[in-house]
């Protein structure tokens, strides 16, 4: 994609571990690994990567993937979430053209990590929730997680399909956003402000 198509910038912010930078002096572009999310989530990290290759899949439509990009690299589109760096890591202020981002309902990526249906509107979670009770379904995510939603596949298949919404932004949960990029290029970062450690 070309940077002379693009119409504006976005300021962002994005806390990462300081081994990047190496990457960035050396290529001028970091792109996620799949050892840094291990890394980072530890034993939770295969529920992680799943839920990731699932919003790259949404996310590759709305801003395509470049060759050999596998995940996302997550971002604020809110300074005050990330003042204050933790040890090892250093938090990037980038200004990015427009073209180059996703923006999503933070709220709404609450529900798609955990399991849920993503309503259309406040009435439209009501009736799912007065169905869920129902059928007796004390926990959505058990349709999704479990062999419990073999025995409710439509449901099933209703929360998953409501998943797409999340690249609707015409559909809001909530106020607060979050942005994704592919790869973070050295000449988009403003400032790096590293932890005091450093």
């Amino acid at each position: 994609m070309s940077d002379k198509h693009n119409k504006g910038k976005i300021k962002l912010w994005t806390r990462q571990n300081k081994g990047i930078l190496t990457d960035l002096e050396e290529h001028g572009v970091y792109r996620v690994k799949e050892e840094y999310i291990k890394e980072k989530f530890d034993t939770i990290a295969p529920f992680y990567l799943k839920a990731y290759k699932r919003y790259t899949e949404g996310a590759s439509k709305v801003v395509p993937k470049p060759e050999g990009v596998k995940y996302p690299i997550w971002l604020s589109t809110t300074e005050n979430m990330m003042l204050q760096p933790t040890e090892d890591t250093v938090v990037f202020h980038l200004e990015v053209p427009k073209d180059y981002v996703v923006i999503t309902d933070q709220e709404k990526w609450g529900y798609v990590i955990n399991y849920w249906y993503v309503p259309l509107n406040k009435e439209d979670e009501r009736k799912h929730n007065e169905e869920l009770k129902k059928y007796g379904i004390g926990d959505e995510s058990a349709l999704i997680m479990s062999s419990k939603g073999n025995f409710y596949p439509l449901l099933r298949d209703k929360i998953k399909k409501s998943w797409d919404r999340l690249f609707d932004n015409n559909i809001r949960l909530g106020d607060l956003t979050q942005a994704t990029l592919w790869e973070i290029k050295k000449d988009w970062i403003v400032d790096t402000i590293h932890s005091k450690e450093d």
